[in-house]
């Protein structure tokens, strides 16, 4: 049977790994629709996807003639009308507390990082790889210092983020802790972080969002 939503992702986008893992976990089917990020200066870029997302971004979620953008609206629209497998906690402030942590990640780590910021900064203020890189790495470290502490002394902190069953806040997480790993930061200081990612990447939800194996992997 053809699922109802169409989602518009590149297996190394971020935003897009995170909507996989949620659609994942919360066992909703879905056509993936590749667009390359890289392929032909950017697919993304043409006007055909332009009409779908005018920021030119992945990922989107087409759920019959709605289209939704941006990955943390997605997922709360996920969680309402799918609340089956909830990603956010039941409490008010227990949600809070998710939704901090998630973005943490996805506002202030992630957007400094992302290609288009990579790409600009190389094609059109001459940063060289090493420089760029470096970039890369602070921000990933300044931001997971901070989110460390946060976890690291918190009791609501369990086998995940916020207890013993996945939230938003760890969906934001694992993508995050894959660039990290991609670009080689030092993850020796961020032992809770790394425990989380382990017990996410023992699940099949995470494992089959996971980059490397999306059908557009290369």
């Amino acid at each position: 049977m053809t699922s109802e939503l169409d989602l518009y992702t590149y297996w190394r986008s971020s935003a897009a790994y995170r909507v996989r893992i949620a659609l994942n976990l919360k066992q909703v089917p879905y056509n993936a629709k590749s667009v390359s990020l890289i392929a032909n200066g950017g697919e993304q870029k043409l006007p055909e996807y332009a009409r779908i997302n005018p920021q030119k971004l992945v990922p989107s979620l087409v759920a019959g003639d709605q289209v939704l953008t941006q990955s943390m609206a997605i997922l709360e629209y996920l969680d309402e009308v799918h609340p089956q497998v909830p990603i956010l906690p039941e409490t008010a402030l227990d949600r809070a507390r998710v939704r901090s942590l998630a973005q943490l990640i996805a506002c202030d780590i992630h957007p400094v990082n992302n290609l288009r910021v990579l790409q600009y900064l190389g094609s059109e203020l001459n940063v060289d790889k090493e420089a760029r890189d470096t970039w890369y790495r602070h921000w990933i470290t300044e931001g997971f210092t901070a989110l460390e502490t946060l976890l690291s002394g918190a009791k609501e902190t369990g086998t995940f983020c916020h207890g013993d069953t996945p939230t938003m806040a760890d969906i934001a997480l694992i993508p995050q802790m894959y660039n990290a790993r991609r670009f080689d930061v030092d993850l020796s200081a961020f032992p809770t972080l790394v425990r989380i990612e382990a017990a996410c990447n023992r699940l099949d939800a995470f494992i089959d969002a996971s980059p490397e194996k999306q059908p557009d992997a290369n």
